[in-house]
């Protein structure tokens, strides 16, 4: 079978192969300051900063963290939301010759210490507003050394005076460091660009731990190295023949912390040169709305949720904003509704392709053509380089026929090294088939259709994504049953009109105790992030289990559907 079926739909101009070159992902940067040295590489609240001028903010980053003991190698942590700061960091880390960890910025003080102890984080760049955050974290981690930012020093000067008199204090952004912690203003006046460590820097060497819930549930980091991230980049570059991003302004919202923004929207912006108008919170339409008014970006990789909060906003179904200068959308994270697609093309003239990635693969592997034939339902072509097949769920290795379903596995350049300290887990995941080549098992359950289109059908894994977001069904169990009147708990996926599924958990309360559902979240609050708490609870008196003994979340699922059939 002719497993390149895909060809035949690409868009023209976009290249059934690329070549990469072998360099360090930050030399996207360094090319971008040497050809486009006074464009803005960040716009945040009308304030810009030029390539040239991040260029050198990294290389003085570089050379403190140098300073600080970072190695090659090192692990260092970034929990920071999407302002420039982010990208400062981001980059001064990898020209230090270290590892990305960037740490969702939602995350509660235990969460922090789950991912920084797994990474072996010493030193953390933290927003201001989260240092409190950090430092409950710390005692039970290794982080040595804070580097701590306040968002103002990013911002316009009147604003930043504004922000000062009225906001700082009361968001929490004014605080005291700690003896040994420092603030990052500081630690720049120190160093010049050109006091950067000389490190060699290779393109396998990692630059990235994306957490991601593999194929067992279970958090793990997917080691990326430079060359991943390189390739993937391009891939992204290619598919866009028909734009110029180096004249385009990339509108930032979705969070750099995720894989999806950081590659998707950062990486591709920065190596073509385009401006990153940063969004520092995706929720507050009205600052979204505010800067596709003043800065009139085009292109702006997100998710359906937020394409659907933009359609159904009072503000825009009245008219009051021009969203047309957006001419170029792909949206990742979960499935996209024919309505939602075409609702927001109508609203911006613009095209909006449904893709497909995972952090093992950080990000994307497969993409709806922007000109071509969308199909509803589908994930898209596999984009340049990308080999992928539909494998046998029996056997794990015989191709499956075209209609087929089975599990989607993939060969590219951009497939991670493994998993952080779990060669049992790469093992699973990256697995040599009888053609001699190393396929990344995804754990989706896919079909092909004859045209080289991919569907996504389920999920073999039990990763939960409402509106987009990860969730690992173990870590939210972990807390609830810890819960003193608990006795047994499930947590599993449930569809849900808003967000596409919802978290929900099952609980057996223990013999002589009463528990209610608003007891339960307020638990979980403690130690979990908002979008990890259960939408719903619903107490059994006992779970469904296998023969031997394991819950059976896909039953509890099951049954859920059946109720809501009955209802209707």
């Amino acid at each position: 079978m002719d497993s390149r079926l895909w060809f035949a739909h690409y868009d023209e101009g976009v290249p059934h192969t690329i070549e990469y070159p072998p360099v360090p992902i930050f030399h996207f940067l360094e090319e971008s300051a040497r050809k486009y040295p006074d464009k803005p590489c960040t716009i945040f609240r009308g304030a810009k900063i030029s390539y040239q001028e991040m260029s050198a903010i990294t290389d003085r980053i570089a050379a403190a963290l140098a300073d600080l003991g970072v190695k090659k190698g090192d692990r260092v942590g970034i929990f920071i939301p999407n302002t420039p700061q982010f990208v400062m960091a981001y980059f001064g880390i990898l020209k230090a010759g270290g590892i990305v960890v960037a740490i969702d910025s939602r995350y509660t003080p235990p969460e922090i210490v789950r991912q920084v102890n797994d990474a072996g984080v010493e030193v953390m760049f933290a927003m201001s507003n989260f240092y409190s955050k950090v430092k409950t974290a710390q005692p039970e981690t290794k982080i040595r050394k804070v580097i701590v930012t306040n968002i103002k020093e990013t911002l316009p000067p009147a604003l930043r005076v504004l922000f000062t008199l009225l906001r700082e204090k009361k968001g929490g952004f004014r605080v005291k460091l700690e003896a040994g912690d420092v603030w990052l203003p500081d630690l720049l006046a120190r160093y010049k660009p050109e006091d950067r460590p000389k490190v060699e820097i290779g393109p396998d060497d990692v630059a990235l731990f994306q957490y991601s819930g593999g194929t067992t549930g279970v958090s793990k980091a997917a080691k990326a190295t430079h060359r991943n991230l390189v390739a993937n980049t391009l891939q992204i570059i290619s598919w866009m023949p028909n734009l110029e991003p180096s004249k385009d302004l990339v509108l930032m919202a979705i969070p750099l912390f995720h894989v999806y923004g950081m590659v998707a929207g950062m990486l591709f912006g920065v190596s073509a040169g385009a401006g990153l108008v940063m969004i520092p919170n995706p929720t507050d339409l009205h600052d979204l709305f505010s800067n596709i008014k003043k800065f009139r970006p085009s292109i702006f990789p997100g998710i359906p949720r937020l394409y659907n909060a933009i359609n159904n906003h009072p503000d825009v179904v009245a008219g009051k904003y021009d969203l047309s200068s957006i001419k170029a959308c792909i949206s990742g994270s979960a499935p996209l509704l024919r309505e939602t697609k075409e609702r927001f093309e109508a609203l911006t003239g613009g095209k909006v392709a449904e893709g497909y990635g995972l952090s093992e693969a950080p990000t994307a592997t497969h993409c709806n053509p922007l000109l071509g034939l969308n199909k509803t339902g589908s994930i898209g072509l596999p984009l340049p380089d990308v080999d992928a097949k539909i494998i046998s769920l029996e056997d794990g290795k015989t191709e499956m026929k075209i209609g087929e379903i089975g599990e989607l596995v993939i060969n590219a350049p951009q497939v991670m090294q493994g998993y952080h300290n779990m060669p049992e887990e790469t093992a699973l995941t990256l697995r040599t088939l009888d053609d001699g080549k190393v396929w990344l098992f995804t754990g989706d359950i896919a079909k092909m259709d004859e045209e080289g289109y991919f569907y996504i059908v389920d999920r073999k894994k039990e990763l939960i994504k409402p509106g987009g977001e990860q969730v690992w069904p173990r870590e939210v169990e972990e807390v609830i049953i810890s819960h003193p009147k608990v006795l047994e708990v499930a947590v599993a996926g449930v569809p849900d009109p808003l967000q596409g599924e919802a978290v929900k958990a099952w609980v057996v309360v223990k013999p002589g105790e009463t528990l209610t559902e608003k007891e339960v979240k307020t638990w979980c609050r403690q130690s979990l992030a908002k979008y990890k708490i259960p939408r719903e609870v619903e107490f059994r008196e006992e779970l469904p289990k296998s023969t031997v003994g394991k819950t059976l979340r896909r039953e509890l699922v099951r049954q859920h559907l059946e109720a809501l059939q009955k209802q209707s």
